[in-house]
């Protein structure tokens, strides 16, 4: 059986703000972009939530809900440096780390002797140093699997710990609401409610083969999910699967030929993106993604055996930007462009993989 915590620091980029300057504590805060430059929240504190703002919200409708709410545009740099720190203290338990974000992790500490095997000790300890070593709060879930891992990391936040031991995952599964399933958004919920399902337990009762029909490959994996089972291990090397820019401009690009004059600046920015990637990775798809000022979104996608030359590709992103366009032919407010990636070094993936 396997001991799997999931390490999640809360509302991380305002917990550094408020460690660096008092002054913030207590208050609504957010980290994000500046309402008249149409920028979004990065996240929030739990003042600010608390008047429904969040992640991924506009910063001009955070401030309507919050009129008192403080947004700081935020450091990256500092932000990676403190990841940096909470990552070295997850090492000192666990080489097999699977970082998802600056501030979230998986770690398998099933073969650790630190605290004498204990996964609920080791997870205590971690939150600890990371509260006195760096100065933020990490809520933890530990469990047998990533799935019911990452459910207990959220189960008791902020700064939590909640532990789902293997003789505890019956009960705790069958009664979990549809909603905290991973893939599970609101209009699969909806679906699923209709068809009388809330729990866990009724997922069980539709049986498999109805969920597959009715679900496709998904429907399989809700399946595997209503009984607790993921066996999807801590991988220490990530392979990376895109490379993207986008941008949310102060005003909306009126029409198309808006949208396609400003896209030579996204390719290059994307290029030299994709020029930094850490390790190799060939292109097989090319993508452009538009957000309308009604926050409707859509991408176009074309597959790719390879890179080709500068002015194809030019030319395929503008087609794919017209695709896109002409799906809403409204106003748009961001638009993005990316490749998707494969691995070519596989040498270094298998070597990767003796870890386990």
């Amino acid at each position: 059986m396997r001991k799997i915590i999931h390490c999640d620091c809360d509302c991380f980029y305002a917990a550094v703000e408020m460690r660096d300057d008092p002054s913030l504590r207590g208050i609504p805060l957010a980290v994000g972009g500046r309402a008249d430059r149409r920028g979004v929240i990065a996240t929030c504190n739990y003042e600010a939530r608390a008047f429904g703002v969040h992640s991924a919200m506009a910063t001009a409708r955070a401030q309507k809900l919050c009129p008192g709410l403080t947004v700081i545009s935020g450091n990256m740099a500092k932000y990676r440096e403190v990841s940096r720190q909470i990552m070295a203290i997850y090492r000192a338990y666990t080489e097999l780390i699977e970082p998802l974000s600056l501030d979230e992790a998986y770690l398998d500490v099933t073969a650790s002797s630190r605290c004498q095997g204990s996964a609920t000790r080791i997870a205590e300890e971690i939150r600890q140093r990371v509260r006195t070593e760096v100065g933020i709060c990490v809520s933890a879930g530990v469990a047998p699997n990533r799935f019911l891992a990452k459910i207990a990391s959220d189960w008791n936040k902020p700064d939590g710990l909640c532990v789902i031991r293997p003789d505890q995952v019956e009960a705790f599964v069958r009664a979990l609401p549809v909603e905290k399933l991973h893939g599970v958004g609101a209009k699969t919920a909806e679906r699923l409610h209709r068809m009388g399902v809330k729990t866990c337990e009724d997922l069980r009762a539709v049986g498999a083969e109805a969920l597959a029909s009715r679900f496709g490959r998904f429907g399989q994996r809700l399946w595997e999910l209503a009984w607790g089972r993921d066996e999807r291990p801590v991988r220490v090397s990530r392979e990376r699967k895109s490379v993207s820019v986008e941008h949310t401009y102060a005003e909306d690009l009126a029409d198309l030929a808006a949208c396609l004059q400003r896209l030579p600046a996204l390719i290059d920015e994307l290029e030299g993106r994709y020029r930094r990637l850490a390790r190799p990775a060939a292109v097989c798809g090319a993508v452009v993604k538009i957000k309308f000022a009604d926050f409707t979104q859509t991408t176009a996608e074309q597959a790719l055996s390879g890179r080709g030359d500068s002015n194809a590709e030019a030319a395929l992103f503008a087609r794919l930007a017209r695709e896109a366009w002409h799906r809403g032919e409204r106003p748009v407010r961001l638009m993005g462009v990316g490749f998707r990636l494969r691995e070519i070094d596989d040498q270094a993936s298998a070597e990767q993989l003796v870890l386990f």
